[in-house]
Parts: C-alpha cells; structure tokens; sequence
C-alpha cells in the first residue's frame, strides 16, 4: 500500500518530466505561431484566389459580354474577327509587361513553388508574384487556354511566403506556412478542402509529417469557409449521379487507364516540344504572346470550347452531351491550344486542360465501350469522370490528391474502385515513359532536381562556401599559383565536385579560390568537414519528414 502511494505522489513529477521536452519542443519549432499564422495566411490566400477569379471575369466581360465560365455559347454569338483578336491582344498586353516589368519575364507557376519549398520557403518574390497573377488574369480573361488553378497556387504561395517575411521562423516553419498557403488555394479554386491538404502534402511538402498537418487543414479549411461565402456550397461540376453497372467492367477500367496514359503522355510531349521549339526561335518577347494568340483564336473561332479554363466544355462532357467525334476533335484542338498558349508566355497552367482532355478522353472511350457491350457498360458519363482523374493524376504526378479532388468535385465516392485503377494505371505508365511529372520536368530545365531525393538535392546545391574553413592567417600562405600549388576548388563549386576532388586527389584539405582569380585562398575545404555538414543537413531533413 506504501509503495503505491509513493508511486502516486511520484506520478506528477513523472508527466512533467515526460512532457516537458515535447512543450520545449513543440515551441522551440514556434508551431504555436505557424498554427496562428496558418488561419492567416489561409485567409489572405482565399481572399487573393476570390479576386483572381473576379478579375479573370472581368478582362473577359470586354469581348464576351460575360463574367461567368459560360463562355463557349458567349463565343459564338460574337463576329469572328473578336474571338480571333481577343487572345491575340490580350497577348500583347502580357507581352509588354513581360518585358517591361516582370522581372523573370515569365509567369510563374507550381514549379516555382515546389523550388521555393526546396530552398527553405524563399524565392517567390511578392513583386513578381503580383506580375504573374495580372499576366495570368489577363492571359485567362483574353481567352488563351490555360488553368487557373497553378497560377492560384504561385499566387497563395507567394502571399504565404510575403507573410514568413515578417517573422523570423526557421526554414521547417516557413515551409509549412508555404504548403498551407498552397492548400488554401487548392480548396478555394476548387472548393475541395481534403484535396487541398493532400495536394500541398503530395506535391509540394512531398512528405507527410504530423507536425504539418495541422496548420494545412486550418489553413484548407479557411480557405473553402471564405470561398464557399463568396461562390456558394457547391461543386464545380453538376452532374447527375452515376454507377458502375457491373463489376465486370473492371477490364475496361483498365484498358481507360492504358488509354489516359497515352493521352497524359502525348500531351506532356506537345508541352515540352512547343516549349523547346518557342525557345528556339529568335523573336522579341513581346511578340511571342501576340502571334501566340492569334493561333490559339484562329483555333477558337472555330472551336470556341478551347477558349479560356474551359469548365464548360468540360461539364458538357461529364453530363453526355457531347458526341464521339466532338469529344476526340477536341481532344486534339485543346491539346494543341494549350501547348501554343504555354509556349507563347501567356500566364496559366496544366490542370484545368488536364482535367478538360481526362474527360474528353473517358466520354469518348465510354462511347465505343457502350457500342461494343450495349448492356455492360456503364453511362460513358461515368467514363469522363474516371478518365478526368486519370490524365490529371498522371500529367500532375499527383495520384493521391487528384483523386480526391475528382470526388470532390463531382461527388462521385461510389467510384472509388474504377477511378483509383484508372488512375493507377495512367500514372504507373505516365511515369515508366516521362520519368518525373511536368512539373518537375520544368524544374529540370532549371538545373534543381527535386524529384531525385534529398541526398542528391543537398550534393547539387550545397556549397563549397557552405562548409569551407577561414583562410590561414599568414599572409604569404594566402598566396597561391594553380600552375604548381596542386588542386585546388572554387567557392562556388557543388558538394559533389567536391567530394569528386577530394577522391580523386586523394587529400584530406583542399585550397579555396575565387572563380577568375585563383591566385589568393580564400578558405581551406575539408573532406570530413564536407561530409559531417552534409550528413547533418540530411539528417535535418528526415526529421523535418518525420516530426
């Protein structure tokens, strides 16, 4: 009886003991703050997203005579000479500003933020980020075909990232702000706020950890309560509600998922081919969104579906609509407008288009599967919504939040078995064929590998200044002639280059000089020393993964 009392008078002291260092630690890691700042950043970032879709509406307004994304009966009522003008103008516009005033000359995008994420929640400038919106609002509002949905993200990114600025907070919080940012603007364009938490996890995080999940759903969470205030509680397609008629259908699940692959891997290609040829023709930049957007209305004055977002076109499809012939045309017209529109410098982005050829693509296969099994097959309806998720999933390299952001938007859970085969499938072989995603594709233009992991980011960009010891303290020993002093390496060189001098030479310190002026050490590497900063920055990472 003694000892069971003790131990209960000892019992306090015991959980203070035990809780204590996770307090100290879960405020050392200021996640009291990112949790405060989480709802304001969400906030911030749906209120931007809300103004972003009202401006879009409002360029439109001029030439369309109408603010909603209604827009293909719109088209048609207008002479053939507006439609054909209106992206071409629109494009001079972004091609003045591009030049005059953005300061990368170029939109930004997700892959810019997947970057930022990379360096610690930093370079998104918020100058640059507001230059984008307008050229991406413009671009949308003009007709060129493109998403929103990206350029909405670079946007709630670039204020999360404005909001860090004010607060001194270490790179791990900076980066779930970032990521809070990014589902705030996911569940405010397309009012899914489990798809928004997934998406920043998935895509830009590219880990799930305990300690930023929480100010990622305050931050989801405040962005869809702000965007449903404005826009109202419903989904971004109405359609009528669909089942899979037998379980029999499972092949031509399949089969759907081989076939959005294809047209996931087609359309990556049209994307990186139209970009590699815009970049090798020489013509002022200005120019290049002008002759852009001729193209992509002369295409539009024939058809108007490929004009803008294109949610219109898109629904049409989910609710059967649209004939068999419509649905592969445009498959190809949609495709080719959005590969000029990128290549051309007009602001947009890839999801909207990928989930415009994903429905294109299931509506004509449910089609011929009908023909083929008039009384198997499901409604190709049905078909549309599987093969929206499919192409989008496999284009985004973002199976898991695409999902879930085709349930979202349609309400079609019962689906889950077809949509997540479909879905599998397409990324599977999207992957086996392009290796990384687009977006990531775009980051490899950069020369930042990402995708690679962690140990081959930090080898890339990790400096020899980074870890480099002060210069010897004589004077005469600072002196140095690369003609007859043996190796040596550049401040600027990778960790990697210099590990491969380090092996190569065979010692253990290595000379550092200035690039064009290698006559004076500046620092002296060591090969234990490079290697002890590396392993702590990797270890650095895995907790931050796993915290």
């Amino acid at each position: 009886m003694r000892k069971i009392i003790e131990t209960a008078g000892q019992l306090p002291d015991i959980l203070i003991s035990w809780i204590t260092p996770n307090v100290r630690q879960f405020r050392a890691s200021k996640l009291p703050v990112v949790w405060l700042l989480a709802l304001l950043v969400g906030a911030l970032v749906a209120l931007a997203a809300i103004a972003f879709r009202t401006a879009i509406g409002l360029i439109q307004w001029p030439w369309l005579r109408t603010t909603t994304e209604l827009t293909i009966q719109a088209a048609t009522q207008q002479p053939w000479w507006i439609v054909m003008l209106a992206p071409a103008i629109a494009g001079l516009l972004v091609g003045w500003i591009l030049h005059k005033y953005h300061p990368y000359q170029r939109a930004g995008g997700v892959a810019d933020v997947i970057e930022a994420r990379a360096y610690g929640g930093r370079g998104l400038p918020f100058k640059a980020g507001l230059w984008s919106a307008l050229v991406t609002v413009i671009s949308l509002g003009g007709g060129a075909s493109a998403g929103r949905e990206g350029p909405v993200v670079h946007l709630g990114a670039t204020v999360g990232t404005a909001v860090c600025g004010f607060f001194q907070l270490p790179d791990s919080a900076r980066r779930i702000l970032l990521a809070c940012a990014v589902a705030s603007g996911v569940s405010a364009s397309f009012n899914a706020p489990i798809a928004g938490v997934l998406f920043a996890h998935e895509v830009v995080l590219a880990h799930y950890a305990v300690s930023a999940f929480v100010p990622i759903v305050l931050a989801s969470v405040m962005g869809t309560l702000l965007s449903r205030l404005w826009f109202g509680n419903v989904a971004a397609f109405e359609i009528p509600q669909y089942e899979i008629t037998s379980y029999l259908e499972i092949p031509a699940f399949a089969l759907l998922g081989l076939t959005c692959a294809a047209v996931a891997i087609i359309f990556q290609f049209a994307l990186i081919g139209s970009d590699w040829t815009a970049r090798n023709i020489t013509m002022p930049l200005w120019l290049r969104p002008v002759i852009g957007g001729l193209a992509v209305g002369a295409i539009g004055v024939f058809y108007p579906e490929i004009l803008g977002v294109g949610y219109e076109a898109t629904d049409l499809a989910l609710k059967h609509e649209l004939t068999i012939n419509t649905m592969l045309t445009l498959l190809v017209v949609k495709t080719a407008a959005t590969a000029i529109t990128l290549a051309s410098r007009f602001g947009g982005g890839i999801f909207s288009p990928s989930l415009y050829l994903g429905a294109m693509t299931g509506g004509a296969f449910g089609l011929i599967a009908a023909s083929v099994f008039p009384e198997m097959a499901s409604s190709h309806g049905l078909y549309a919504i599987l093969g929206m998720g499919a192409v989008a999933a496999a284009v985004l390299g973002a199976p898991f939040s695409t999902t879930v952001i085709v349930f979202e938007l349609t309400g079609g859970y019962a689906l889950s078995i077809a949509l997540l085969l479909a879905v599998s499938i397409a990324t599977g072989l999207t992957q086996a064929v392009h290796g990384k995603s687009y977006f990531h594709w775009q980051l490899g233009m950069r020369g930042c590998f990402v995708n690679e992991g962690a140990h081959q980011f930090l080898s890339e960009t990790v400096k020899v200044r980074d870890f480099m010891d002060p210069p010897p303290e004589n004077e005469e020993e600072q002196l140095f002639n690369p003609g007859e002093d043996g190796p040596y390496l550049h401040d600027t060189d990778t960790l990697e280059s210099a590990l491969k001098s380090f092996d190569s030479c065979g010692k253990a310190t290595l000379p550092v000089v200035r690039k064009g002026d290698a006559t004076k050490v500046i620092g002296l590497a060591r090969h234990v020393r490079g290697l002890r900063y590396f392993n702590a920055a990797l270890i650095k990472a895995t907790k931050e993964e796993h915290h």
